[in-house]
């Protein structure tokens, strides 16, 4: 669903005018529709009714409370990359039997507070972390259930800096050496085989990687079978892109209908990792026209928004629509939408014809992924505040940071 449309010439968040949240909360402002988020996850949680599943979604898209909290209500499991992932899920009412815990860089600590919470799975990127959390889960006197993150060298057709699942990748088990290292997992003694996991990357906009990397899975769940070793899940992980501009991924319906073809009459439960799907079109960034400056070679929209706010443009030179929250009587012209920071890289958007005056508001839109989770100090920028719409009312779920509050913690030397 699209949450976000013009009523009478103004952009709302569902019922709500997007310029009455800029003007109680200011901007920048991150604005997130509930029923946005409510719809993604019932649809993808609905293309596989027919098979025992779990929709985790990945908490790293975007770890508000207010987004967490509405996937949890919704009975979601959680995907999770670090200790302090798993407490944002336990502090939103997540079910930590529902969580898998991916990375590649556990430490003991991280392994021991997911022990404690009694989570469903980690996933383990290497065999150096599977005799750690070995080590780890004995130390505790538990048993830890376990995946294999197996890198199956599909090319996934992405972004390099978000494609994972290559030979030259740092993420997951090499495929070839996948099944030596659940030989070596089945002899631990603090260490119980659950599943297989895969996960290829990110913003994927056809089906046919991920077949691929499936059919690879199966090809390992048929040779850990012949020894005796019991595979009970499959987690196929996320990366189904969504469309910023021009991309056509495929429907969820068509995503899951591949998978299942591939998958046959195979008795394992599927895990799913769904992160940009479910919040990346709902939500968008708010933000103000300070200046106009006009020239002979660009012209530039000035915003008090930034690549702290929003890193993805100049991280991935990646594309967010500028949707002005009113129609304006200016002039179109061409505009590089640019921030305050002081870096030539400081852009939200380049060369995008717009009719805008100084003070107008505009908003980025498909900005709920990889935006307020990437989002950074930088100049010593508080960071925004996060408002979650649902229906006509509006909920403040993050505060906007002061300056006393980013320098709370520092300290000048002593006399």
């Amino acid at each position: 669903m699209n949450a976000f449309t013009y009523r009478d010439g103004s952009l709302h968040a569902e019922n709500v005018p997007l310029a009455d949240i800029a003007a109680r909360f200011g901007t920048p402002c991150y604005v997130y529709s509930r029923a946005a988020l409510t719809a993604a996850w019932r649809s993808f949680d609905a293309a596989f009714s027919g098979r025992e599943h779990l929709v985790c979604y990945a908490v790293k898209a975007n770890p508000s409370l207010g987004v967490l909290d509405v996937f949890a209500r919704l009975g979601s499991g959680f995907d999770i990359v670090s200790g302090g992932e798993l407490a944002r899920v336990l502090a939103a009412g997540g079910d930590p039997r529902k969580v898998v815990f991916s990375g590649v860089g556990k430490t003991a600590a991280d392994m021991r507070a997911a022990l404690e919470a009694g989570i469903l799975c980690f996933n383990v990127e290497s065999a150096p972390e599977l005799e750690l959390l070995d080590r780890v889960a004995g130390g505790m006197g538990v048993v830890a259930p376990v995946s294999l993150r197996v890198n199956p060298d599909v090319d996934a057709k992405t972004h390099p800096y978000i494609a994972t699942g290559l030979k030259e990748n740092k993420f997951g088990v090499a495929y070839d050496d996948a099944l030596a290292v659940y030989r070596r997992a089945a002899t631990l003694p603090h260490l119980r085989i659950e599943g297989v996991d895969c996960h290829i990357g990110s913003q994927l906009t056809e089906t046919d990687p991920f077949v691929a990397a499936l059919e690879r899975v199966l090809a390992l769940v048929d040779a850990l079978q012949r020894d005796g070793i019991a595979v009970h899940h499959l987690d196929l992980g996320g990366g189904l892109g969504i469309r910023y501009r021009e991309e056509t991924p495929p429907p969820v319906a068509d995503y899951a209908r591949a998978l299942l073809a591939a998958l046959g009459a195979r008795p394992q439960k599927l895990l799913f990792e769904p992160g940009r799907l479910l919040t990346g079109n709902a939500g968008v960034l708010l933000s103000e026209i300070l200046y106009l400056k006009l020239g002979s070679e660009r012209n530039f929209a000035v915003v008090d928004a930034a690549m702290n706010d929003l890193m993805r443009p100049a991280l991935y030179d990646a594309w967010h629509e500028v949707l002005p929250l009113r129609a304006g009587n200016a002039p179109v012209r061409d505009y590089d939408v640019v921030g305050p920071v002081c870096e030539s890289g400081d852009f939200l958007a380049r060369g995008r014809p717009l009719a805008v005056a100084a003070g107008d508001l505009v908003a980025l839109a498909s900005a709920g992924a990889y935006g307020m989770s990437m989002a950074s100090n930088y100049n010593t920028r508080p960071r925004a505040a996060e408002v979650m719409v649902d229906g006509d009312r509006m909920h403040l779920i993050r505060e906007r940071e002061t300056v006393a509050q980013l320098i709370a913690n520092e300290r000048r030397l002593p006399d």
